[in-house]
C-alpha cells in the first residue's frame, strides 16, 4: 500500500473522531519556534515545551539553520503579521545535519538522476546547511536572526532538546 493511502485512511478515521474547534491564526504564546524538522520531534517537542495547538508558529526545516532567506521570512511573518513577540531556536541532541558530508550528498544526487551541472551551481556544503556542533549551531542560528534586518528587536533565545529525555537546556538566555 502506499503511504499516501495509509495518510487518507488514517485522515478520515480523525476527521470522523474530531471535535473541530475554530482557533485563531495568531500564536496565542505569542510565540515563534525554529527547530528541526527531525522525525523525533514529531509528537515529542510541543509536549515537553507545554505548548498545543494553536499556542506557537512552529517553523522546521534541516537543522534549524538559516541558509537563506526563507527561515527569516517565516519568522518575520510571525511577528510583523501574526503577533509574535518572542522567538526559540531549539536544536537537538544527535541531528541528522551534524557532520553532513558534501560529497555524500553529490554521490546520493548523482545515483538519483540529478545531472552533475546541476549540482556544481550550487555549493553543497552551505547549501545544504550542515554544521559540526550542534549547541554552536543554535549559538550561531540566534545571531543571524538577531542581526538580520528585518528582525525587530525582540527576544531571541536558542535552546537544545535532548532527544531521548526531552530535557532542555538553554544555550542563549535573552531576557
Amino acid at each position: 500500500m502506499m503511504i499516501l493511502n495509509e495518510i487518507l485512511e488514517n485522515n478520515k478515521k480523525f476527521v470522523d473522531e474530531f471535535e473541530g474547534e475554530e482557533l485563531s491564526h495568531h500564536p496565542q504564546k505569542k510565540l515563534a519556534i525554529l527547530t528541526c524538522m527531525d522525525c523525533r520531534l514529531t509528537g515529542f517537542l510541543e509536549p515537553a515545551l507545554g505548548i498545543g495547538r494553536g499556542d506557537a508558529k512552529i517553523i522546521k526545516n534541516a537543522g534549524n539553520t538559516i541558509v537563506g532567506e526563507d527561515a527569516i521570512r517565516s519568522i518575520a511573518a510571525a511577528i510583523f503579521s501574526l503577533g509574535a513577540e518572542e522567538v526559540l531556536v531549539i536544536g537537538h541532541t544527535e541531528c541528522g545535519m551534524a557532520g553532513s558530508d558534501p560529497d555524500k550528498l553529490r554521490n546520493a544526487m548523482i545515483e538519483r538522476g540529478i545531472p552533475q551541472e546541476e549540482i556544481d551551481k550550487v555549493d553543497l556544503k552551505s547549501w545544504i546547511g550542515g554544521f559540526e556542533d550542534e549547541e554552536k549551531n543554535v549559538i550561531d542560528t540566534v545571531e543571524k536572526i538577531r542581526n538580520h534586518p528585518l528582525i525587530p528587536d525582540v527576544p531571541i533565545h536558542g535552546l537544545m532538546m535532548d532527544i531521548v529525555t526531552g530535557k532542555l537546556d538553554v544555550v542563549v538566555d535573552d531576557r
